[in-house]
């Protein structure tokens, strides 16, 4: 594997899984890749953490994750589905720390 490049499984909300590799000398969100790789995430707000509909749960990696700021945590409060594990996608940029990372896709459709 390269230096700059992890695996990132992705299960869809049909509980379809993928492998995403994510090069991490990009200075691209979560969000921005999840898009890119063609997932359907609204991303209303631009990645400005203001929607949440790129509310992710992270079912492995959570601990190599930097904590959510403030403003992550405020909208996550806004979330009925939110737990320990949620996080908004756009708030996250991976690292090479984040190779093996299994994250599942909640946010909103519409």
């Amino acid at each position: 594997m390269e230096d700059n490049l992890i695996h990132v499984t992705v299960i869809d909300r049909d509980g379809t899984q993928n492998v995403l590799e994510v090069p991490t000398d990009i200075n691209l969100s979560l969000m921005e890749i999840l898009k890119a790789s063609e997932y359907e995430i609204l991303a209303t707000c631009g990645g400005m953490a203001l929607c949440a509909t790129c509310h992710v749960e992270v079912v492995e990696g959570l601990e190599t994750l930097p904590s959510p700021s403030d403003q992550e945590l405020d909208m996550l409060d806004t979330l009925p589905d939110a737990d320990d594990q949620s996080r908004l996608a756009c708030q996250l940029h991976l690292q090479n720390s984040n190779n093996g990372m299994k994250i599942k896709i909640k946010g909103a459709l519409q």
